[in-house]
């Protein structure tokens, strides 16, 4: 594989960091039609910079393929709408948004945290690339502009009115040209503005052995260390950072103008010495990362053949991104899984990119009771578990990675 530059700094880019195979796109789910006809697969290989040690993955395919009809809809999930709607009441409490302010959120999915603003009384405004999932938002009376973000659309939304508060949640790791992302928000944030970003923590991938969070549509992956560098380099400072649990734990960012009067907090200070202490900044440890995914996969794969070895059936839970990764770096499909749920209608009927597992709705469960449901998105394993804690009533077990894949109490 020829060796790219760095999205970032442009240097080449030498060290591996995670070599998961060749893999579809992870939200690329097929109708039952299309079952047999060609699949596209690309390479599912990230890369750490040795200048910036950003965690990074080429662009295979444009944010326009992947972006432009997509299928993931946050508002089916009620942990992360009430994630939303406490960020809401923070953001209220802690800089005084109002009805005088102007919010404006990048990558807005379905208007599942506008709504509560909106419900507030504050004028906001929706940036959403997903023409089919801004539709849901624009029904619940959000305004919303489609496009994708970078410096042409900060223009023309600054144009109208800056915002006070800008924010971006598991977007800025999806974007190939992160250069003109950064500086598109220097453009669009207000003089006395706050920008806030939340994205997964890259100690938390690494140490809670997080391989199956990469995927095509992340392209980058993010420590406090580089994210600092990086807004810096676009004349904007990251003054407090939040570690929050959020996606197996992430990263909420709050940086403003560089010139700004906002003193650097604590928490700010203390993790990038905790990043620096762990070793971040040196290659050493994303090398160890590489080392060990190939035992990754051996224990996950042994996991799952053992279930079928004792005549157990298999179920999953989630169609996402993190389990169609996990599939198909360890070639797991229907040899395994009878079928996958999902609440989301909009992956019902259709098939796993890669492993071709057909998606069903959630009754299926009580229909042919499974002896083990692997849940998938490992991140939401609490609350899929208290909502379908009735597979237990007929014996049935669930089973999620937390690290290890395992059958959980």
């Amino acid at each position: 594989m020829p060796s790219p530059a760095c999205r970032f700094c442009g240097a080449p880019l030498t060290e591996t960091f995670a070599d998961l195979g060749m893999s579809p796109l992870s939200n690329s789910y097929l109708t039952p039609e299309r079952g047999s006809a060609m699949e596209p697969f690309y390479p599912l290989y990230a890369w750490v910079c040795s200048e910036c040690k950003l965690v990074q993955l080429q662009e295979f395919e444009t944010p326009d393929q992947i972006f432009s009809d997509y299928a993931y809809f946050s508002s089916y999930s009620s942990s992360w709408l009430a994630h939303a709607e406490r960020y809401v009441t923070q953001m209220v409490d802690v800089y005084g948004i109002g009805a005088d302010s102007h919010v404006v959120e990048i990558a807005s999915n379905d208007g599942y945290l506008l709504q509560y603003f909106h419900q507030l009384g504050v004028p906001v405004l929706g940036i959403e690339p997903a023409a089919n999932v801004a539709e849901a938002a624009v029904a619940k009376g959000i305004d919303t502009r489609v496009a994708f973000f970078g410096r042409e659309t900060a223009r023309l939304v600054a144009a109208d009115r800056p915002a006070d508060l800008l924010l971006g949640n598991n977007v800025l790791a999806h974007v190939p040209d992160i250069n003109d992302f950064v500086a598109g928000m220097k453009l669009l944030l207000a003089p006395g503005g706050v920008i806030t970003m939340e994205f997964p923590h890259l100690m938390r991938l690494v140490e809670d052995h997080q391989f199956d969070t990469i995927y095509h549509e992340h392209f980058s992956y993010l420590s406090f260390m580089t994210v600092t560098q990086m807004f810096a380099a676009h004349g904007l400072r990251l003054f407090d950072v939040e570690e929050i649990p959020t996606h197996g734990g992430s990263l909420r960012i709050h940086g403003c103008h560089e010139e700004a009067d906002r003193e650097q907090s604590d928490r700010a200070v203390h993790l990038l010495e905790r990043e620096r202490t762990a070793g971040y900044g040196e290659l050493d440890l994303y090398r160890r990362f590489a080392r060990d995914l190939p035992g990754e996969k051996r224990q996950i794969v042994g996991f799952l053949m053992s279930l079928k070895e004792r005549g157990l059936s298999v179920a999953g839970y989630g169609a996402a991104a993190k389990g169609n990764t996990l599939l198909n770096f360890c070639g797991i499909g229907t040899d395994v899984f009878d079928y996958v749920v999902d609440l989301n209608p909009h992956k019902q009927g259709h098939l796993l990119p890669g492993s071709h597992i057909p998606v069903l709705a959630p009754a299926t469960l009580r229909e042919t009771q499974p002896d083990i449901v692997v849940i998938l998105p490992w991140n939401l394993r609490t609350e899929i578990t208290e909502q379908h804690a009735y597979v237990r009533e007929w014996g049935g077990q669930f089973a999620a990675r937390s690290p290890e894949m395992r059958l959980l109490d």
